[in-house]
């Protein structure tokens, strides 16, 4: 039995983590026993989640995670796939997790209003005198990684530019397909799925979210992945289940 590490359902997604989510899809798609544990994060070996135990062997990072079930389990994520068509697949996978995420974390961290209604509950256990303290800690720390990374350099205009031009690629990629590469799921969509339903959930207000809501390709493909990999819900993101 696999352990995958997570932080837990919020913001009505399974988890508030699009890289954990984009964990959890690759373990529903591999068809492999698995259970959550959402008490791992002190012990994560990279500092973050979501991280596996696999038979005592621990994996962290989703695209390490990844490679560990396709190499131990013998998974083939991309079966059916050219080169050229896995190509394409690893680089709009890294677009989603490397311009697309950085922009969710700043609307989500720094936007005082999103911070108060998502990320501010991670503080709760901490005591009450000191939460003021950690919660500006941390948030300097969020900004200082967006500064680090590039998107903390940006105009409030420009990270919305950025962030809906990936999304804009995204959808026309998927043009009128069920699933990004096809007829079939394969293992970008374990990214895609996340990062899309994190930018559409309407929790969170933001510009990139109105500019994702206007795709409505993009909003049936989250309730189709919904209905297939997470079928106790009815919708996601705002957007209804359905095969």
């Amino acid at each position: 039995m696999i352990t995958l590490y997570t932080f837990g359902p919020g913001a009505g997604l399974p988890d508030f983590s699009p890289f954990v989510m984009k964990a959890e899809v690759l373990l529903k798609m591999a068809g492999l026993p698995y259970r959550t544990d959402t008490t791992g994060f002190r012990k994560a070996p990279k500092g973050k989640l979501p991280y596996i135990d696999d038979g005592g062997e621990i994996v962290a990072d989703s695209t390490f995670i990844r490679w560990h079930l396709e190499r131990k389990h013998r998974v083939d994520f991309d079966r059916g796939l050219t080169a050229e068509q896995r190509a394409v697949a690893w680089a709009f996978e890294k677009m989603a997790e490397d311009n697309l995420y950085w922009v969710v974390v700043e609307l989500r961290w720094l936007d005082d209003a999103n911070f108060d209604r998502g990320a501010r509950r991670f503080f709760d256990p901490v005591p009450a005198l000191l939460r003021p303290l950690v919660v500006a800690m941390v948030r300097r720390k969020v900004r200082g990684s967006l500064q680090a990374q590039g998107m903390g350099r940006h105009a409030p205009d420009e990270i919305t530019a950025l962030g809906s031009r990936s999304i804009r690629a995204l959808a026309e990629f998927l043009g009128d397909k069920p699933f990004f590469m096809g007829a079939e799921p394969s293992g970008v969509d374990a990214s895609a799925f996340a990062f899309v339903a994190g930018t559409l959930c309407p929790q969170f207000r933001s510009p990139v979210r109105e500019a994702a809501e206007r795709y409505d390709n993009l909003r049936r493909y989250v309730g189709r992945m919904t209905a297939r990999y997470y079928p106790d819900y009815t919708e996601m993101a705002g957007c209804p289940a359905a095969a």
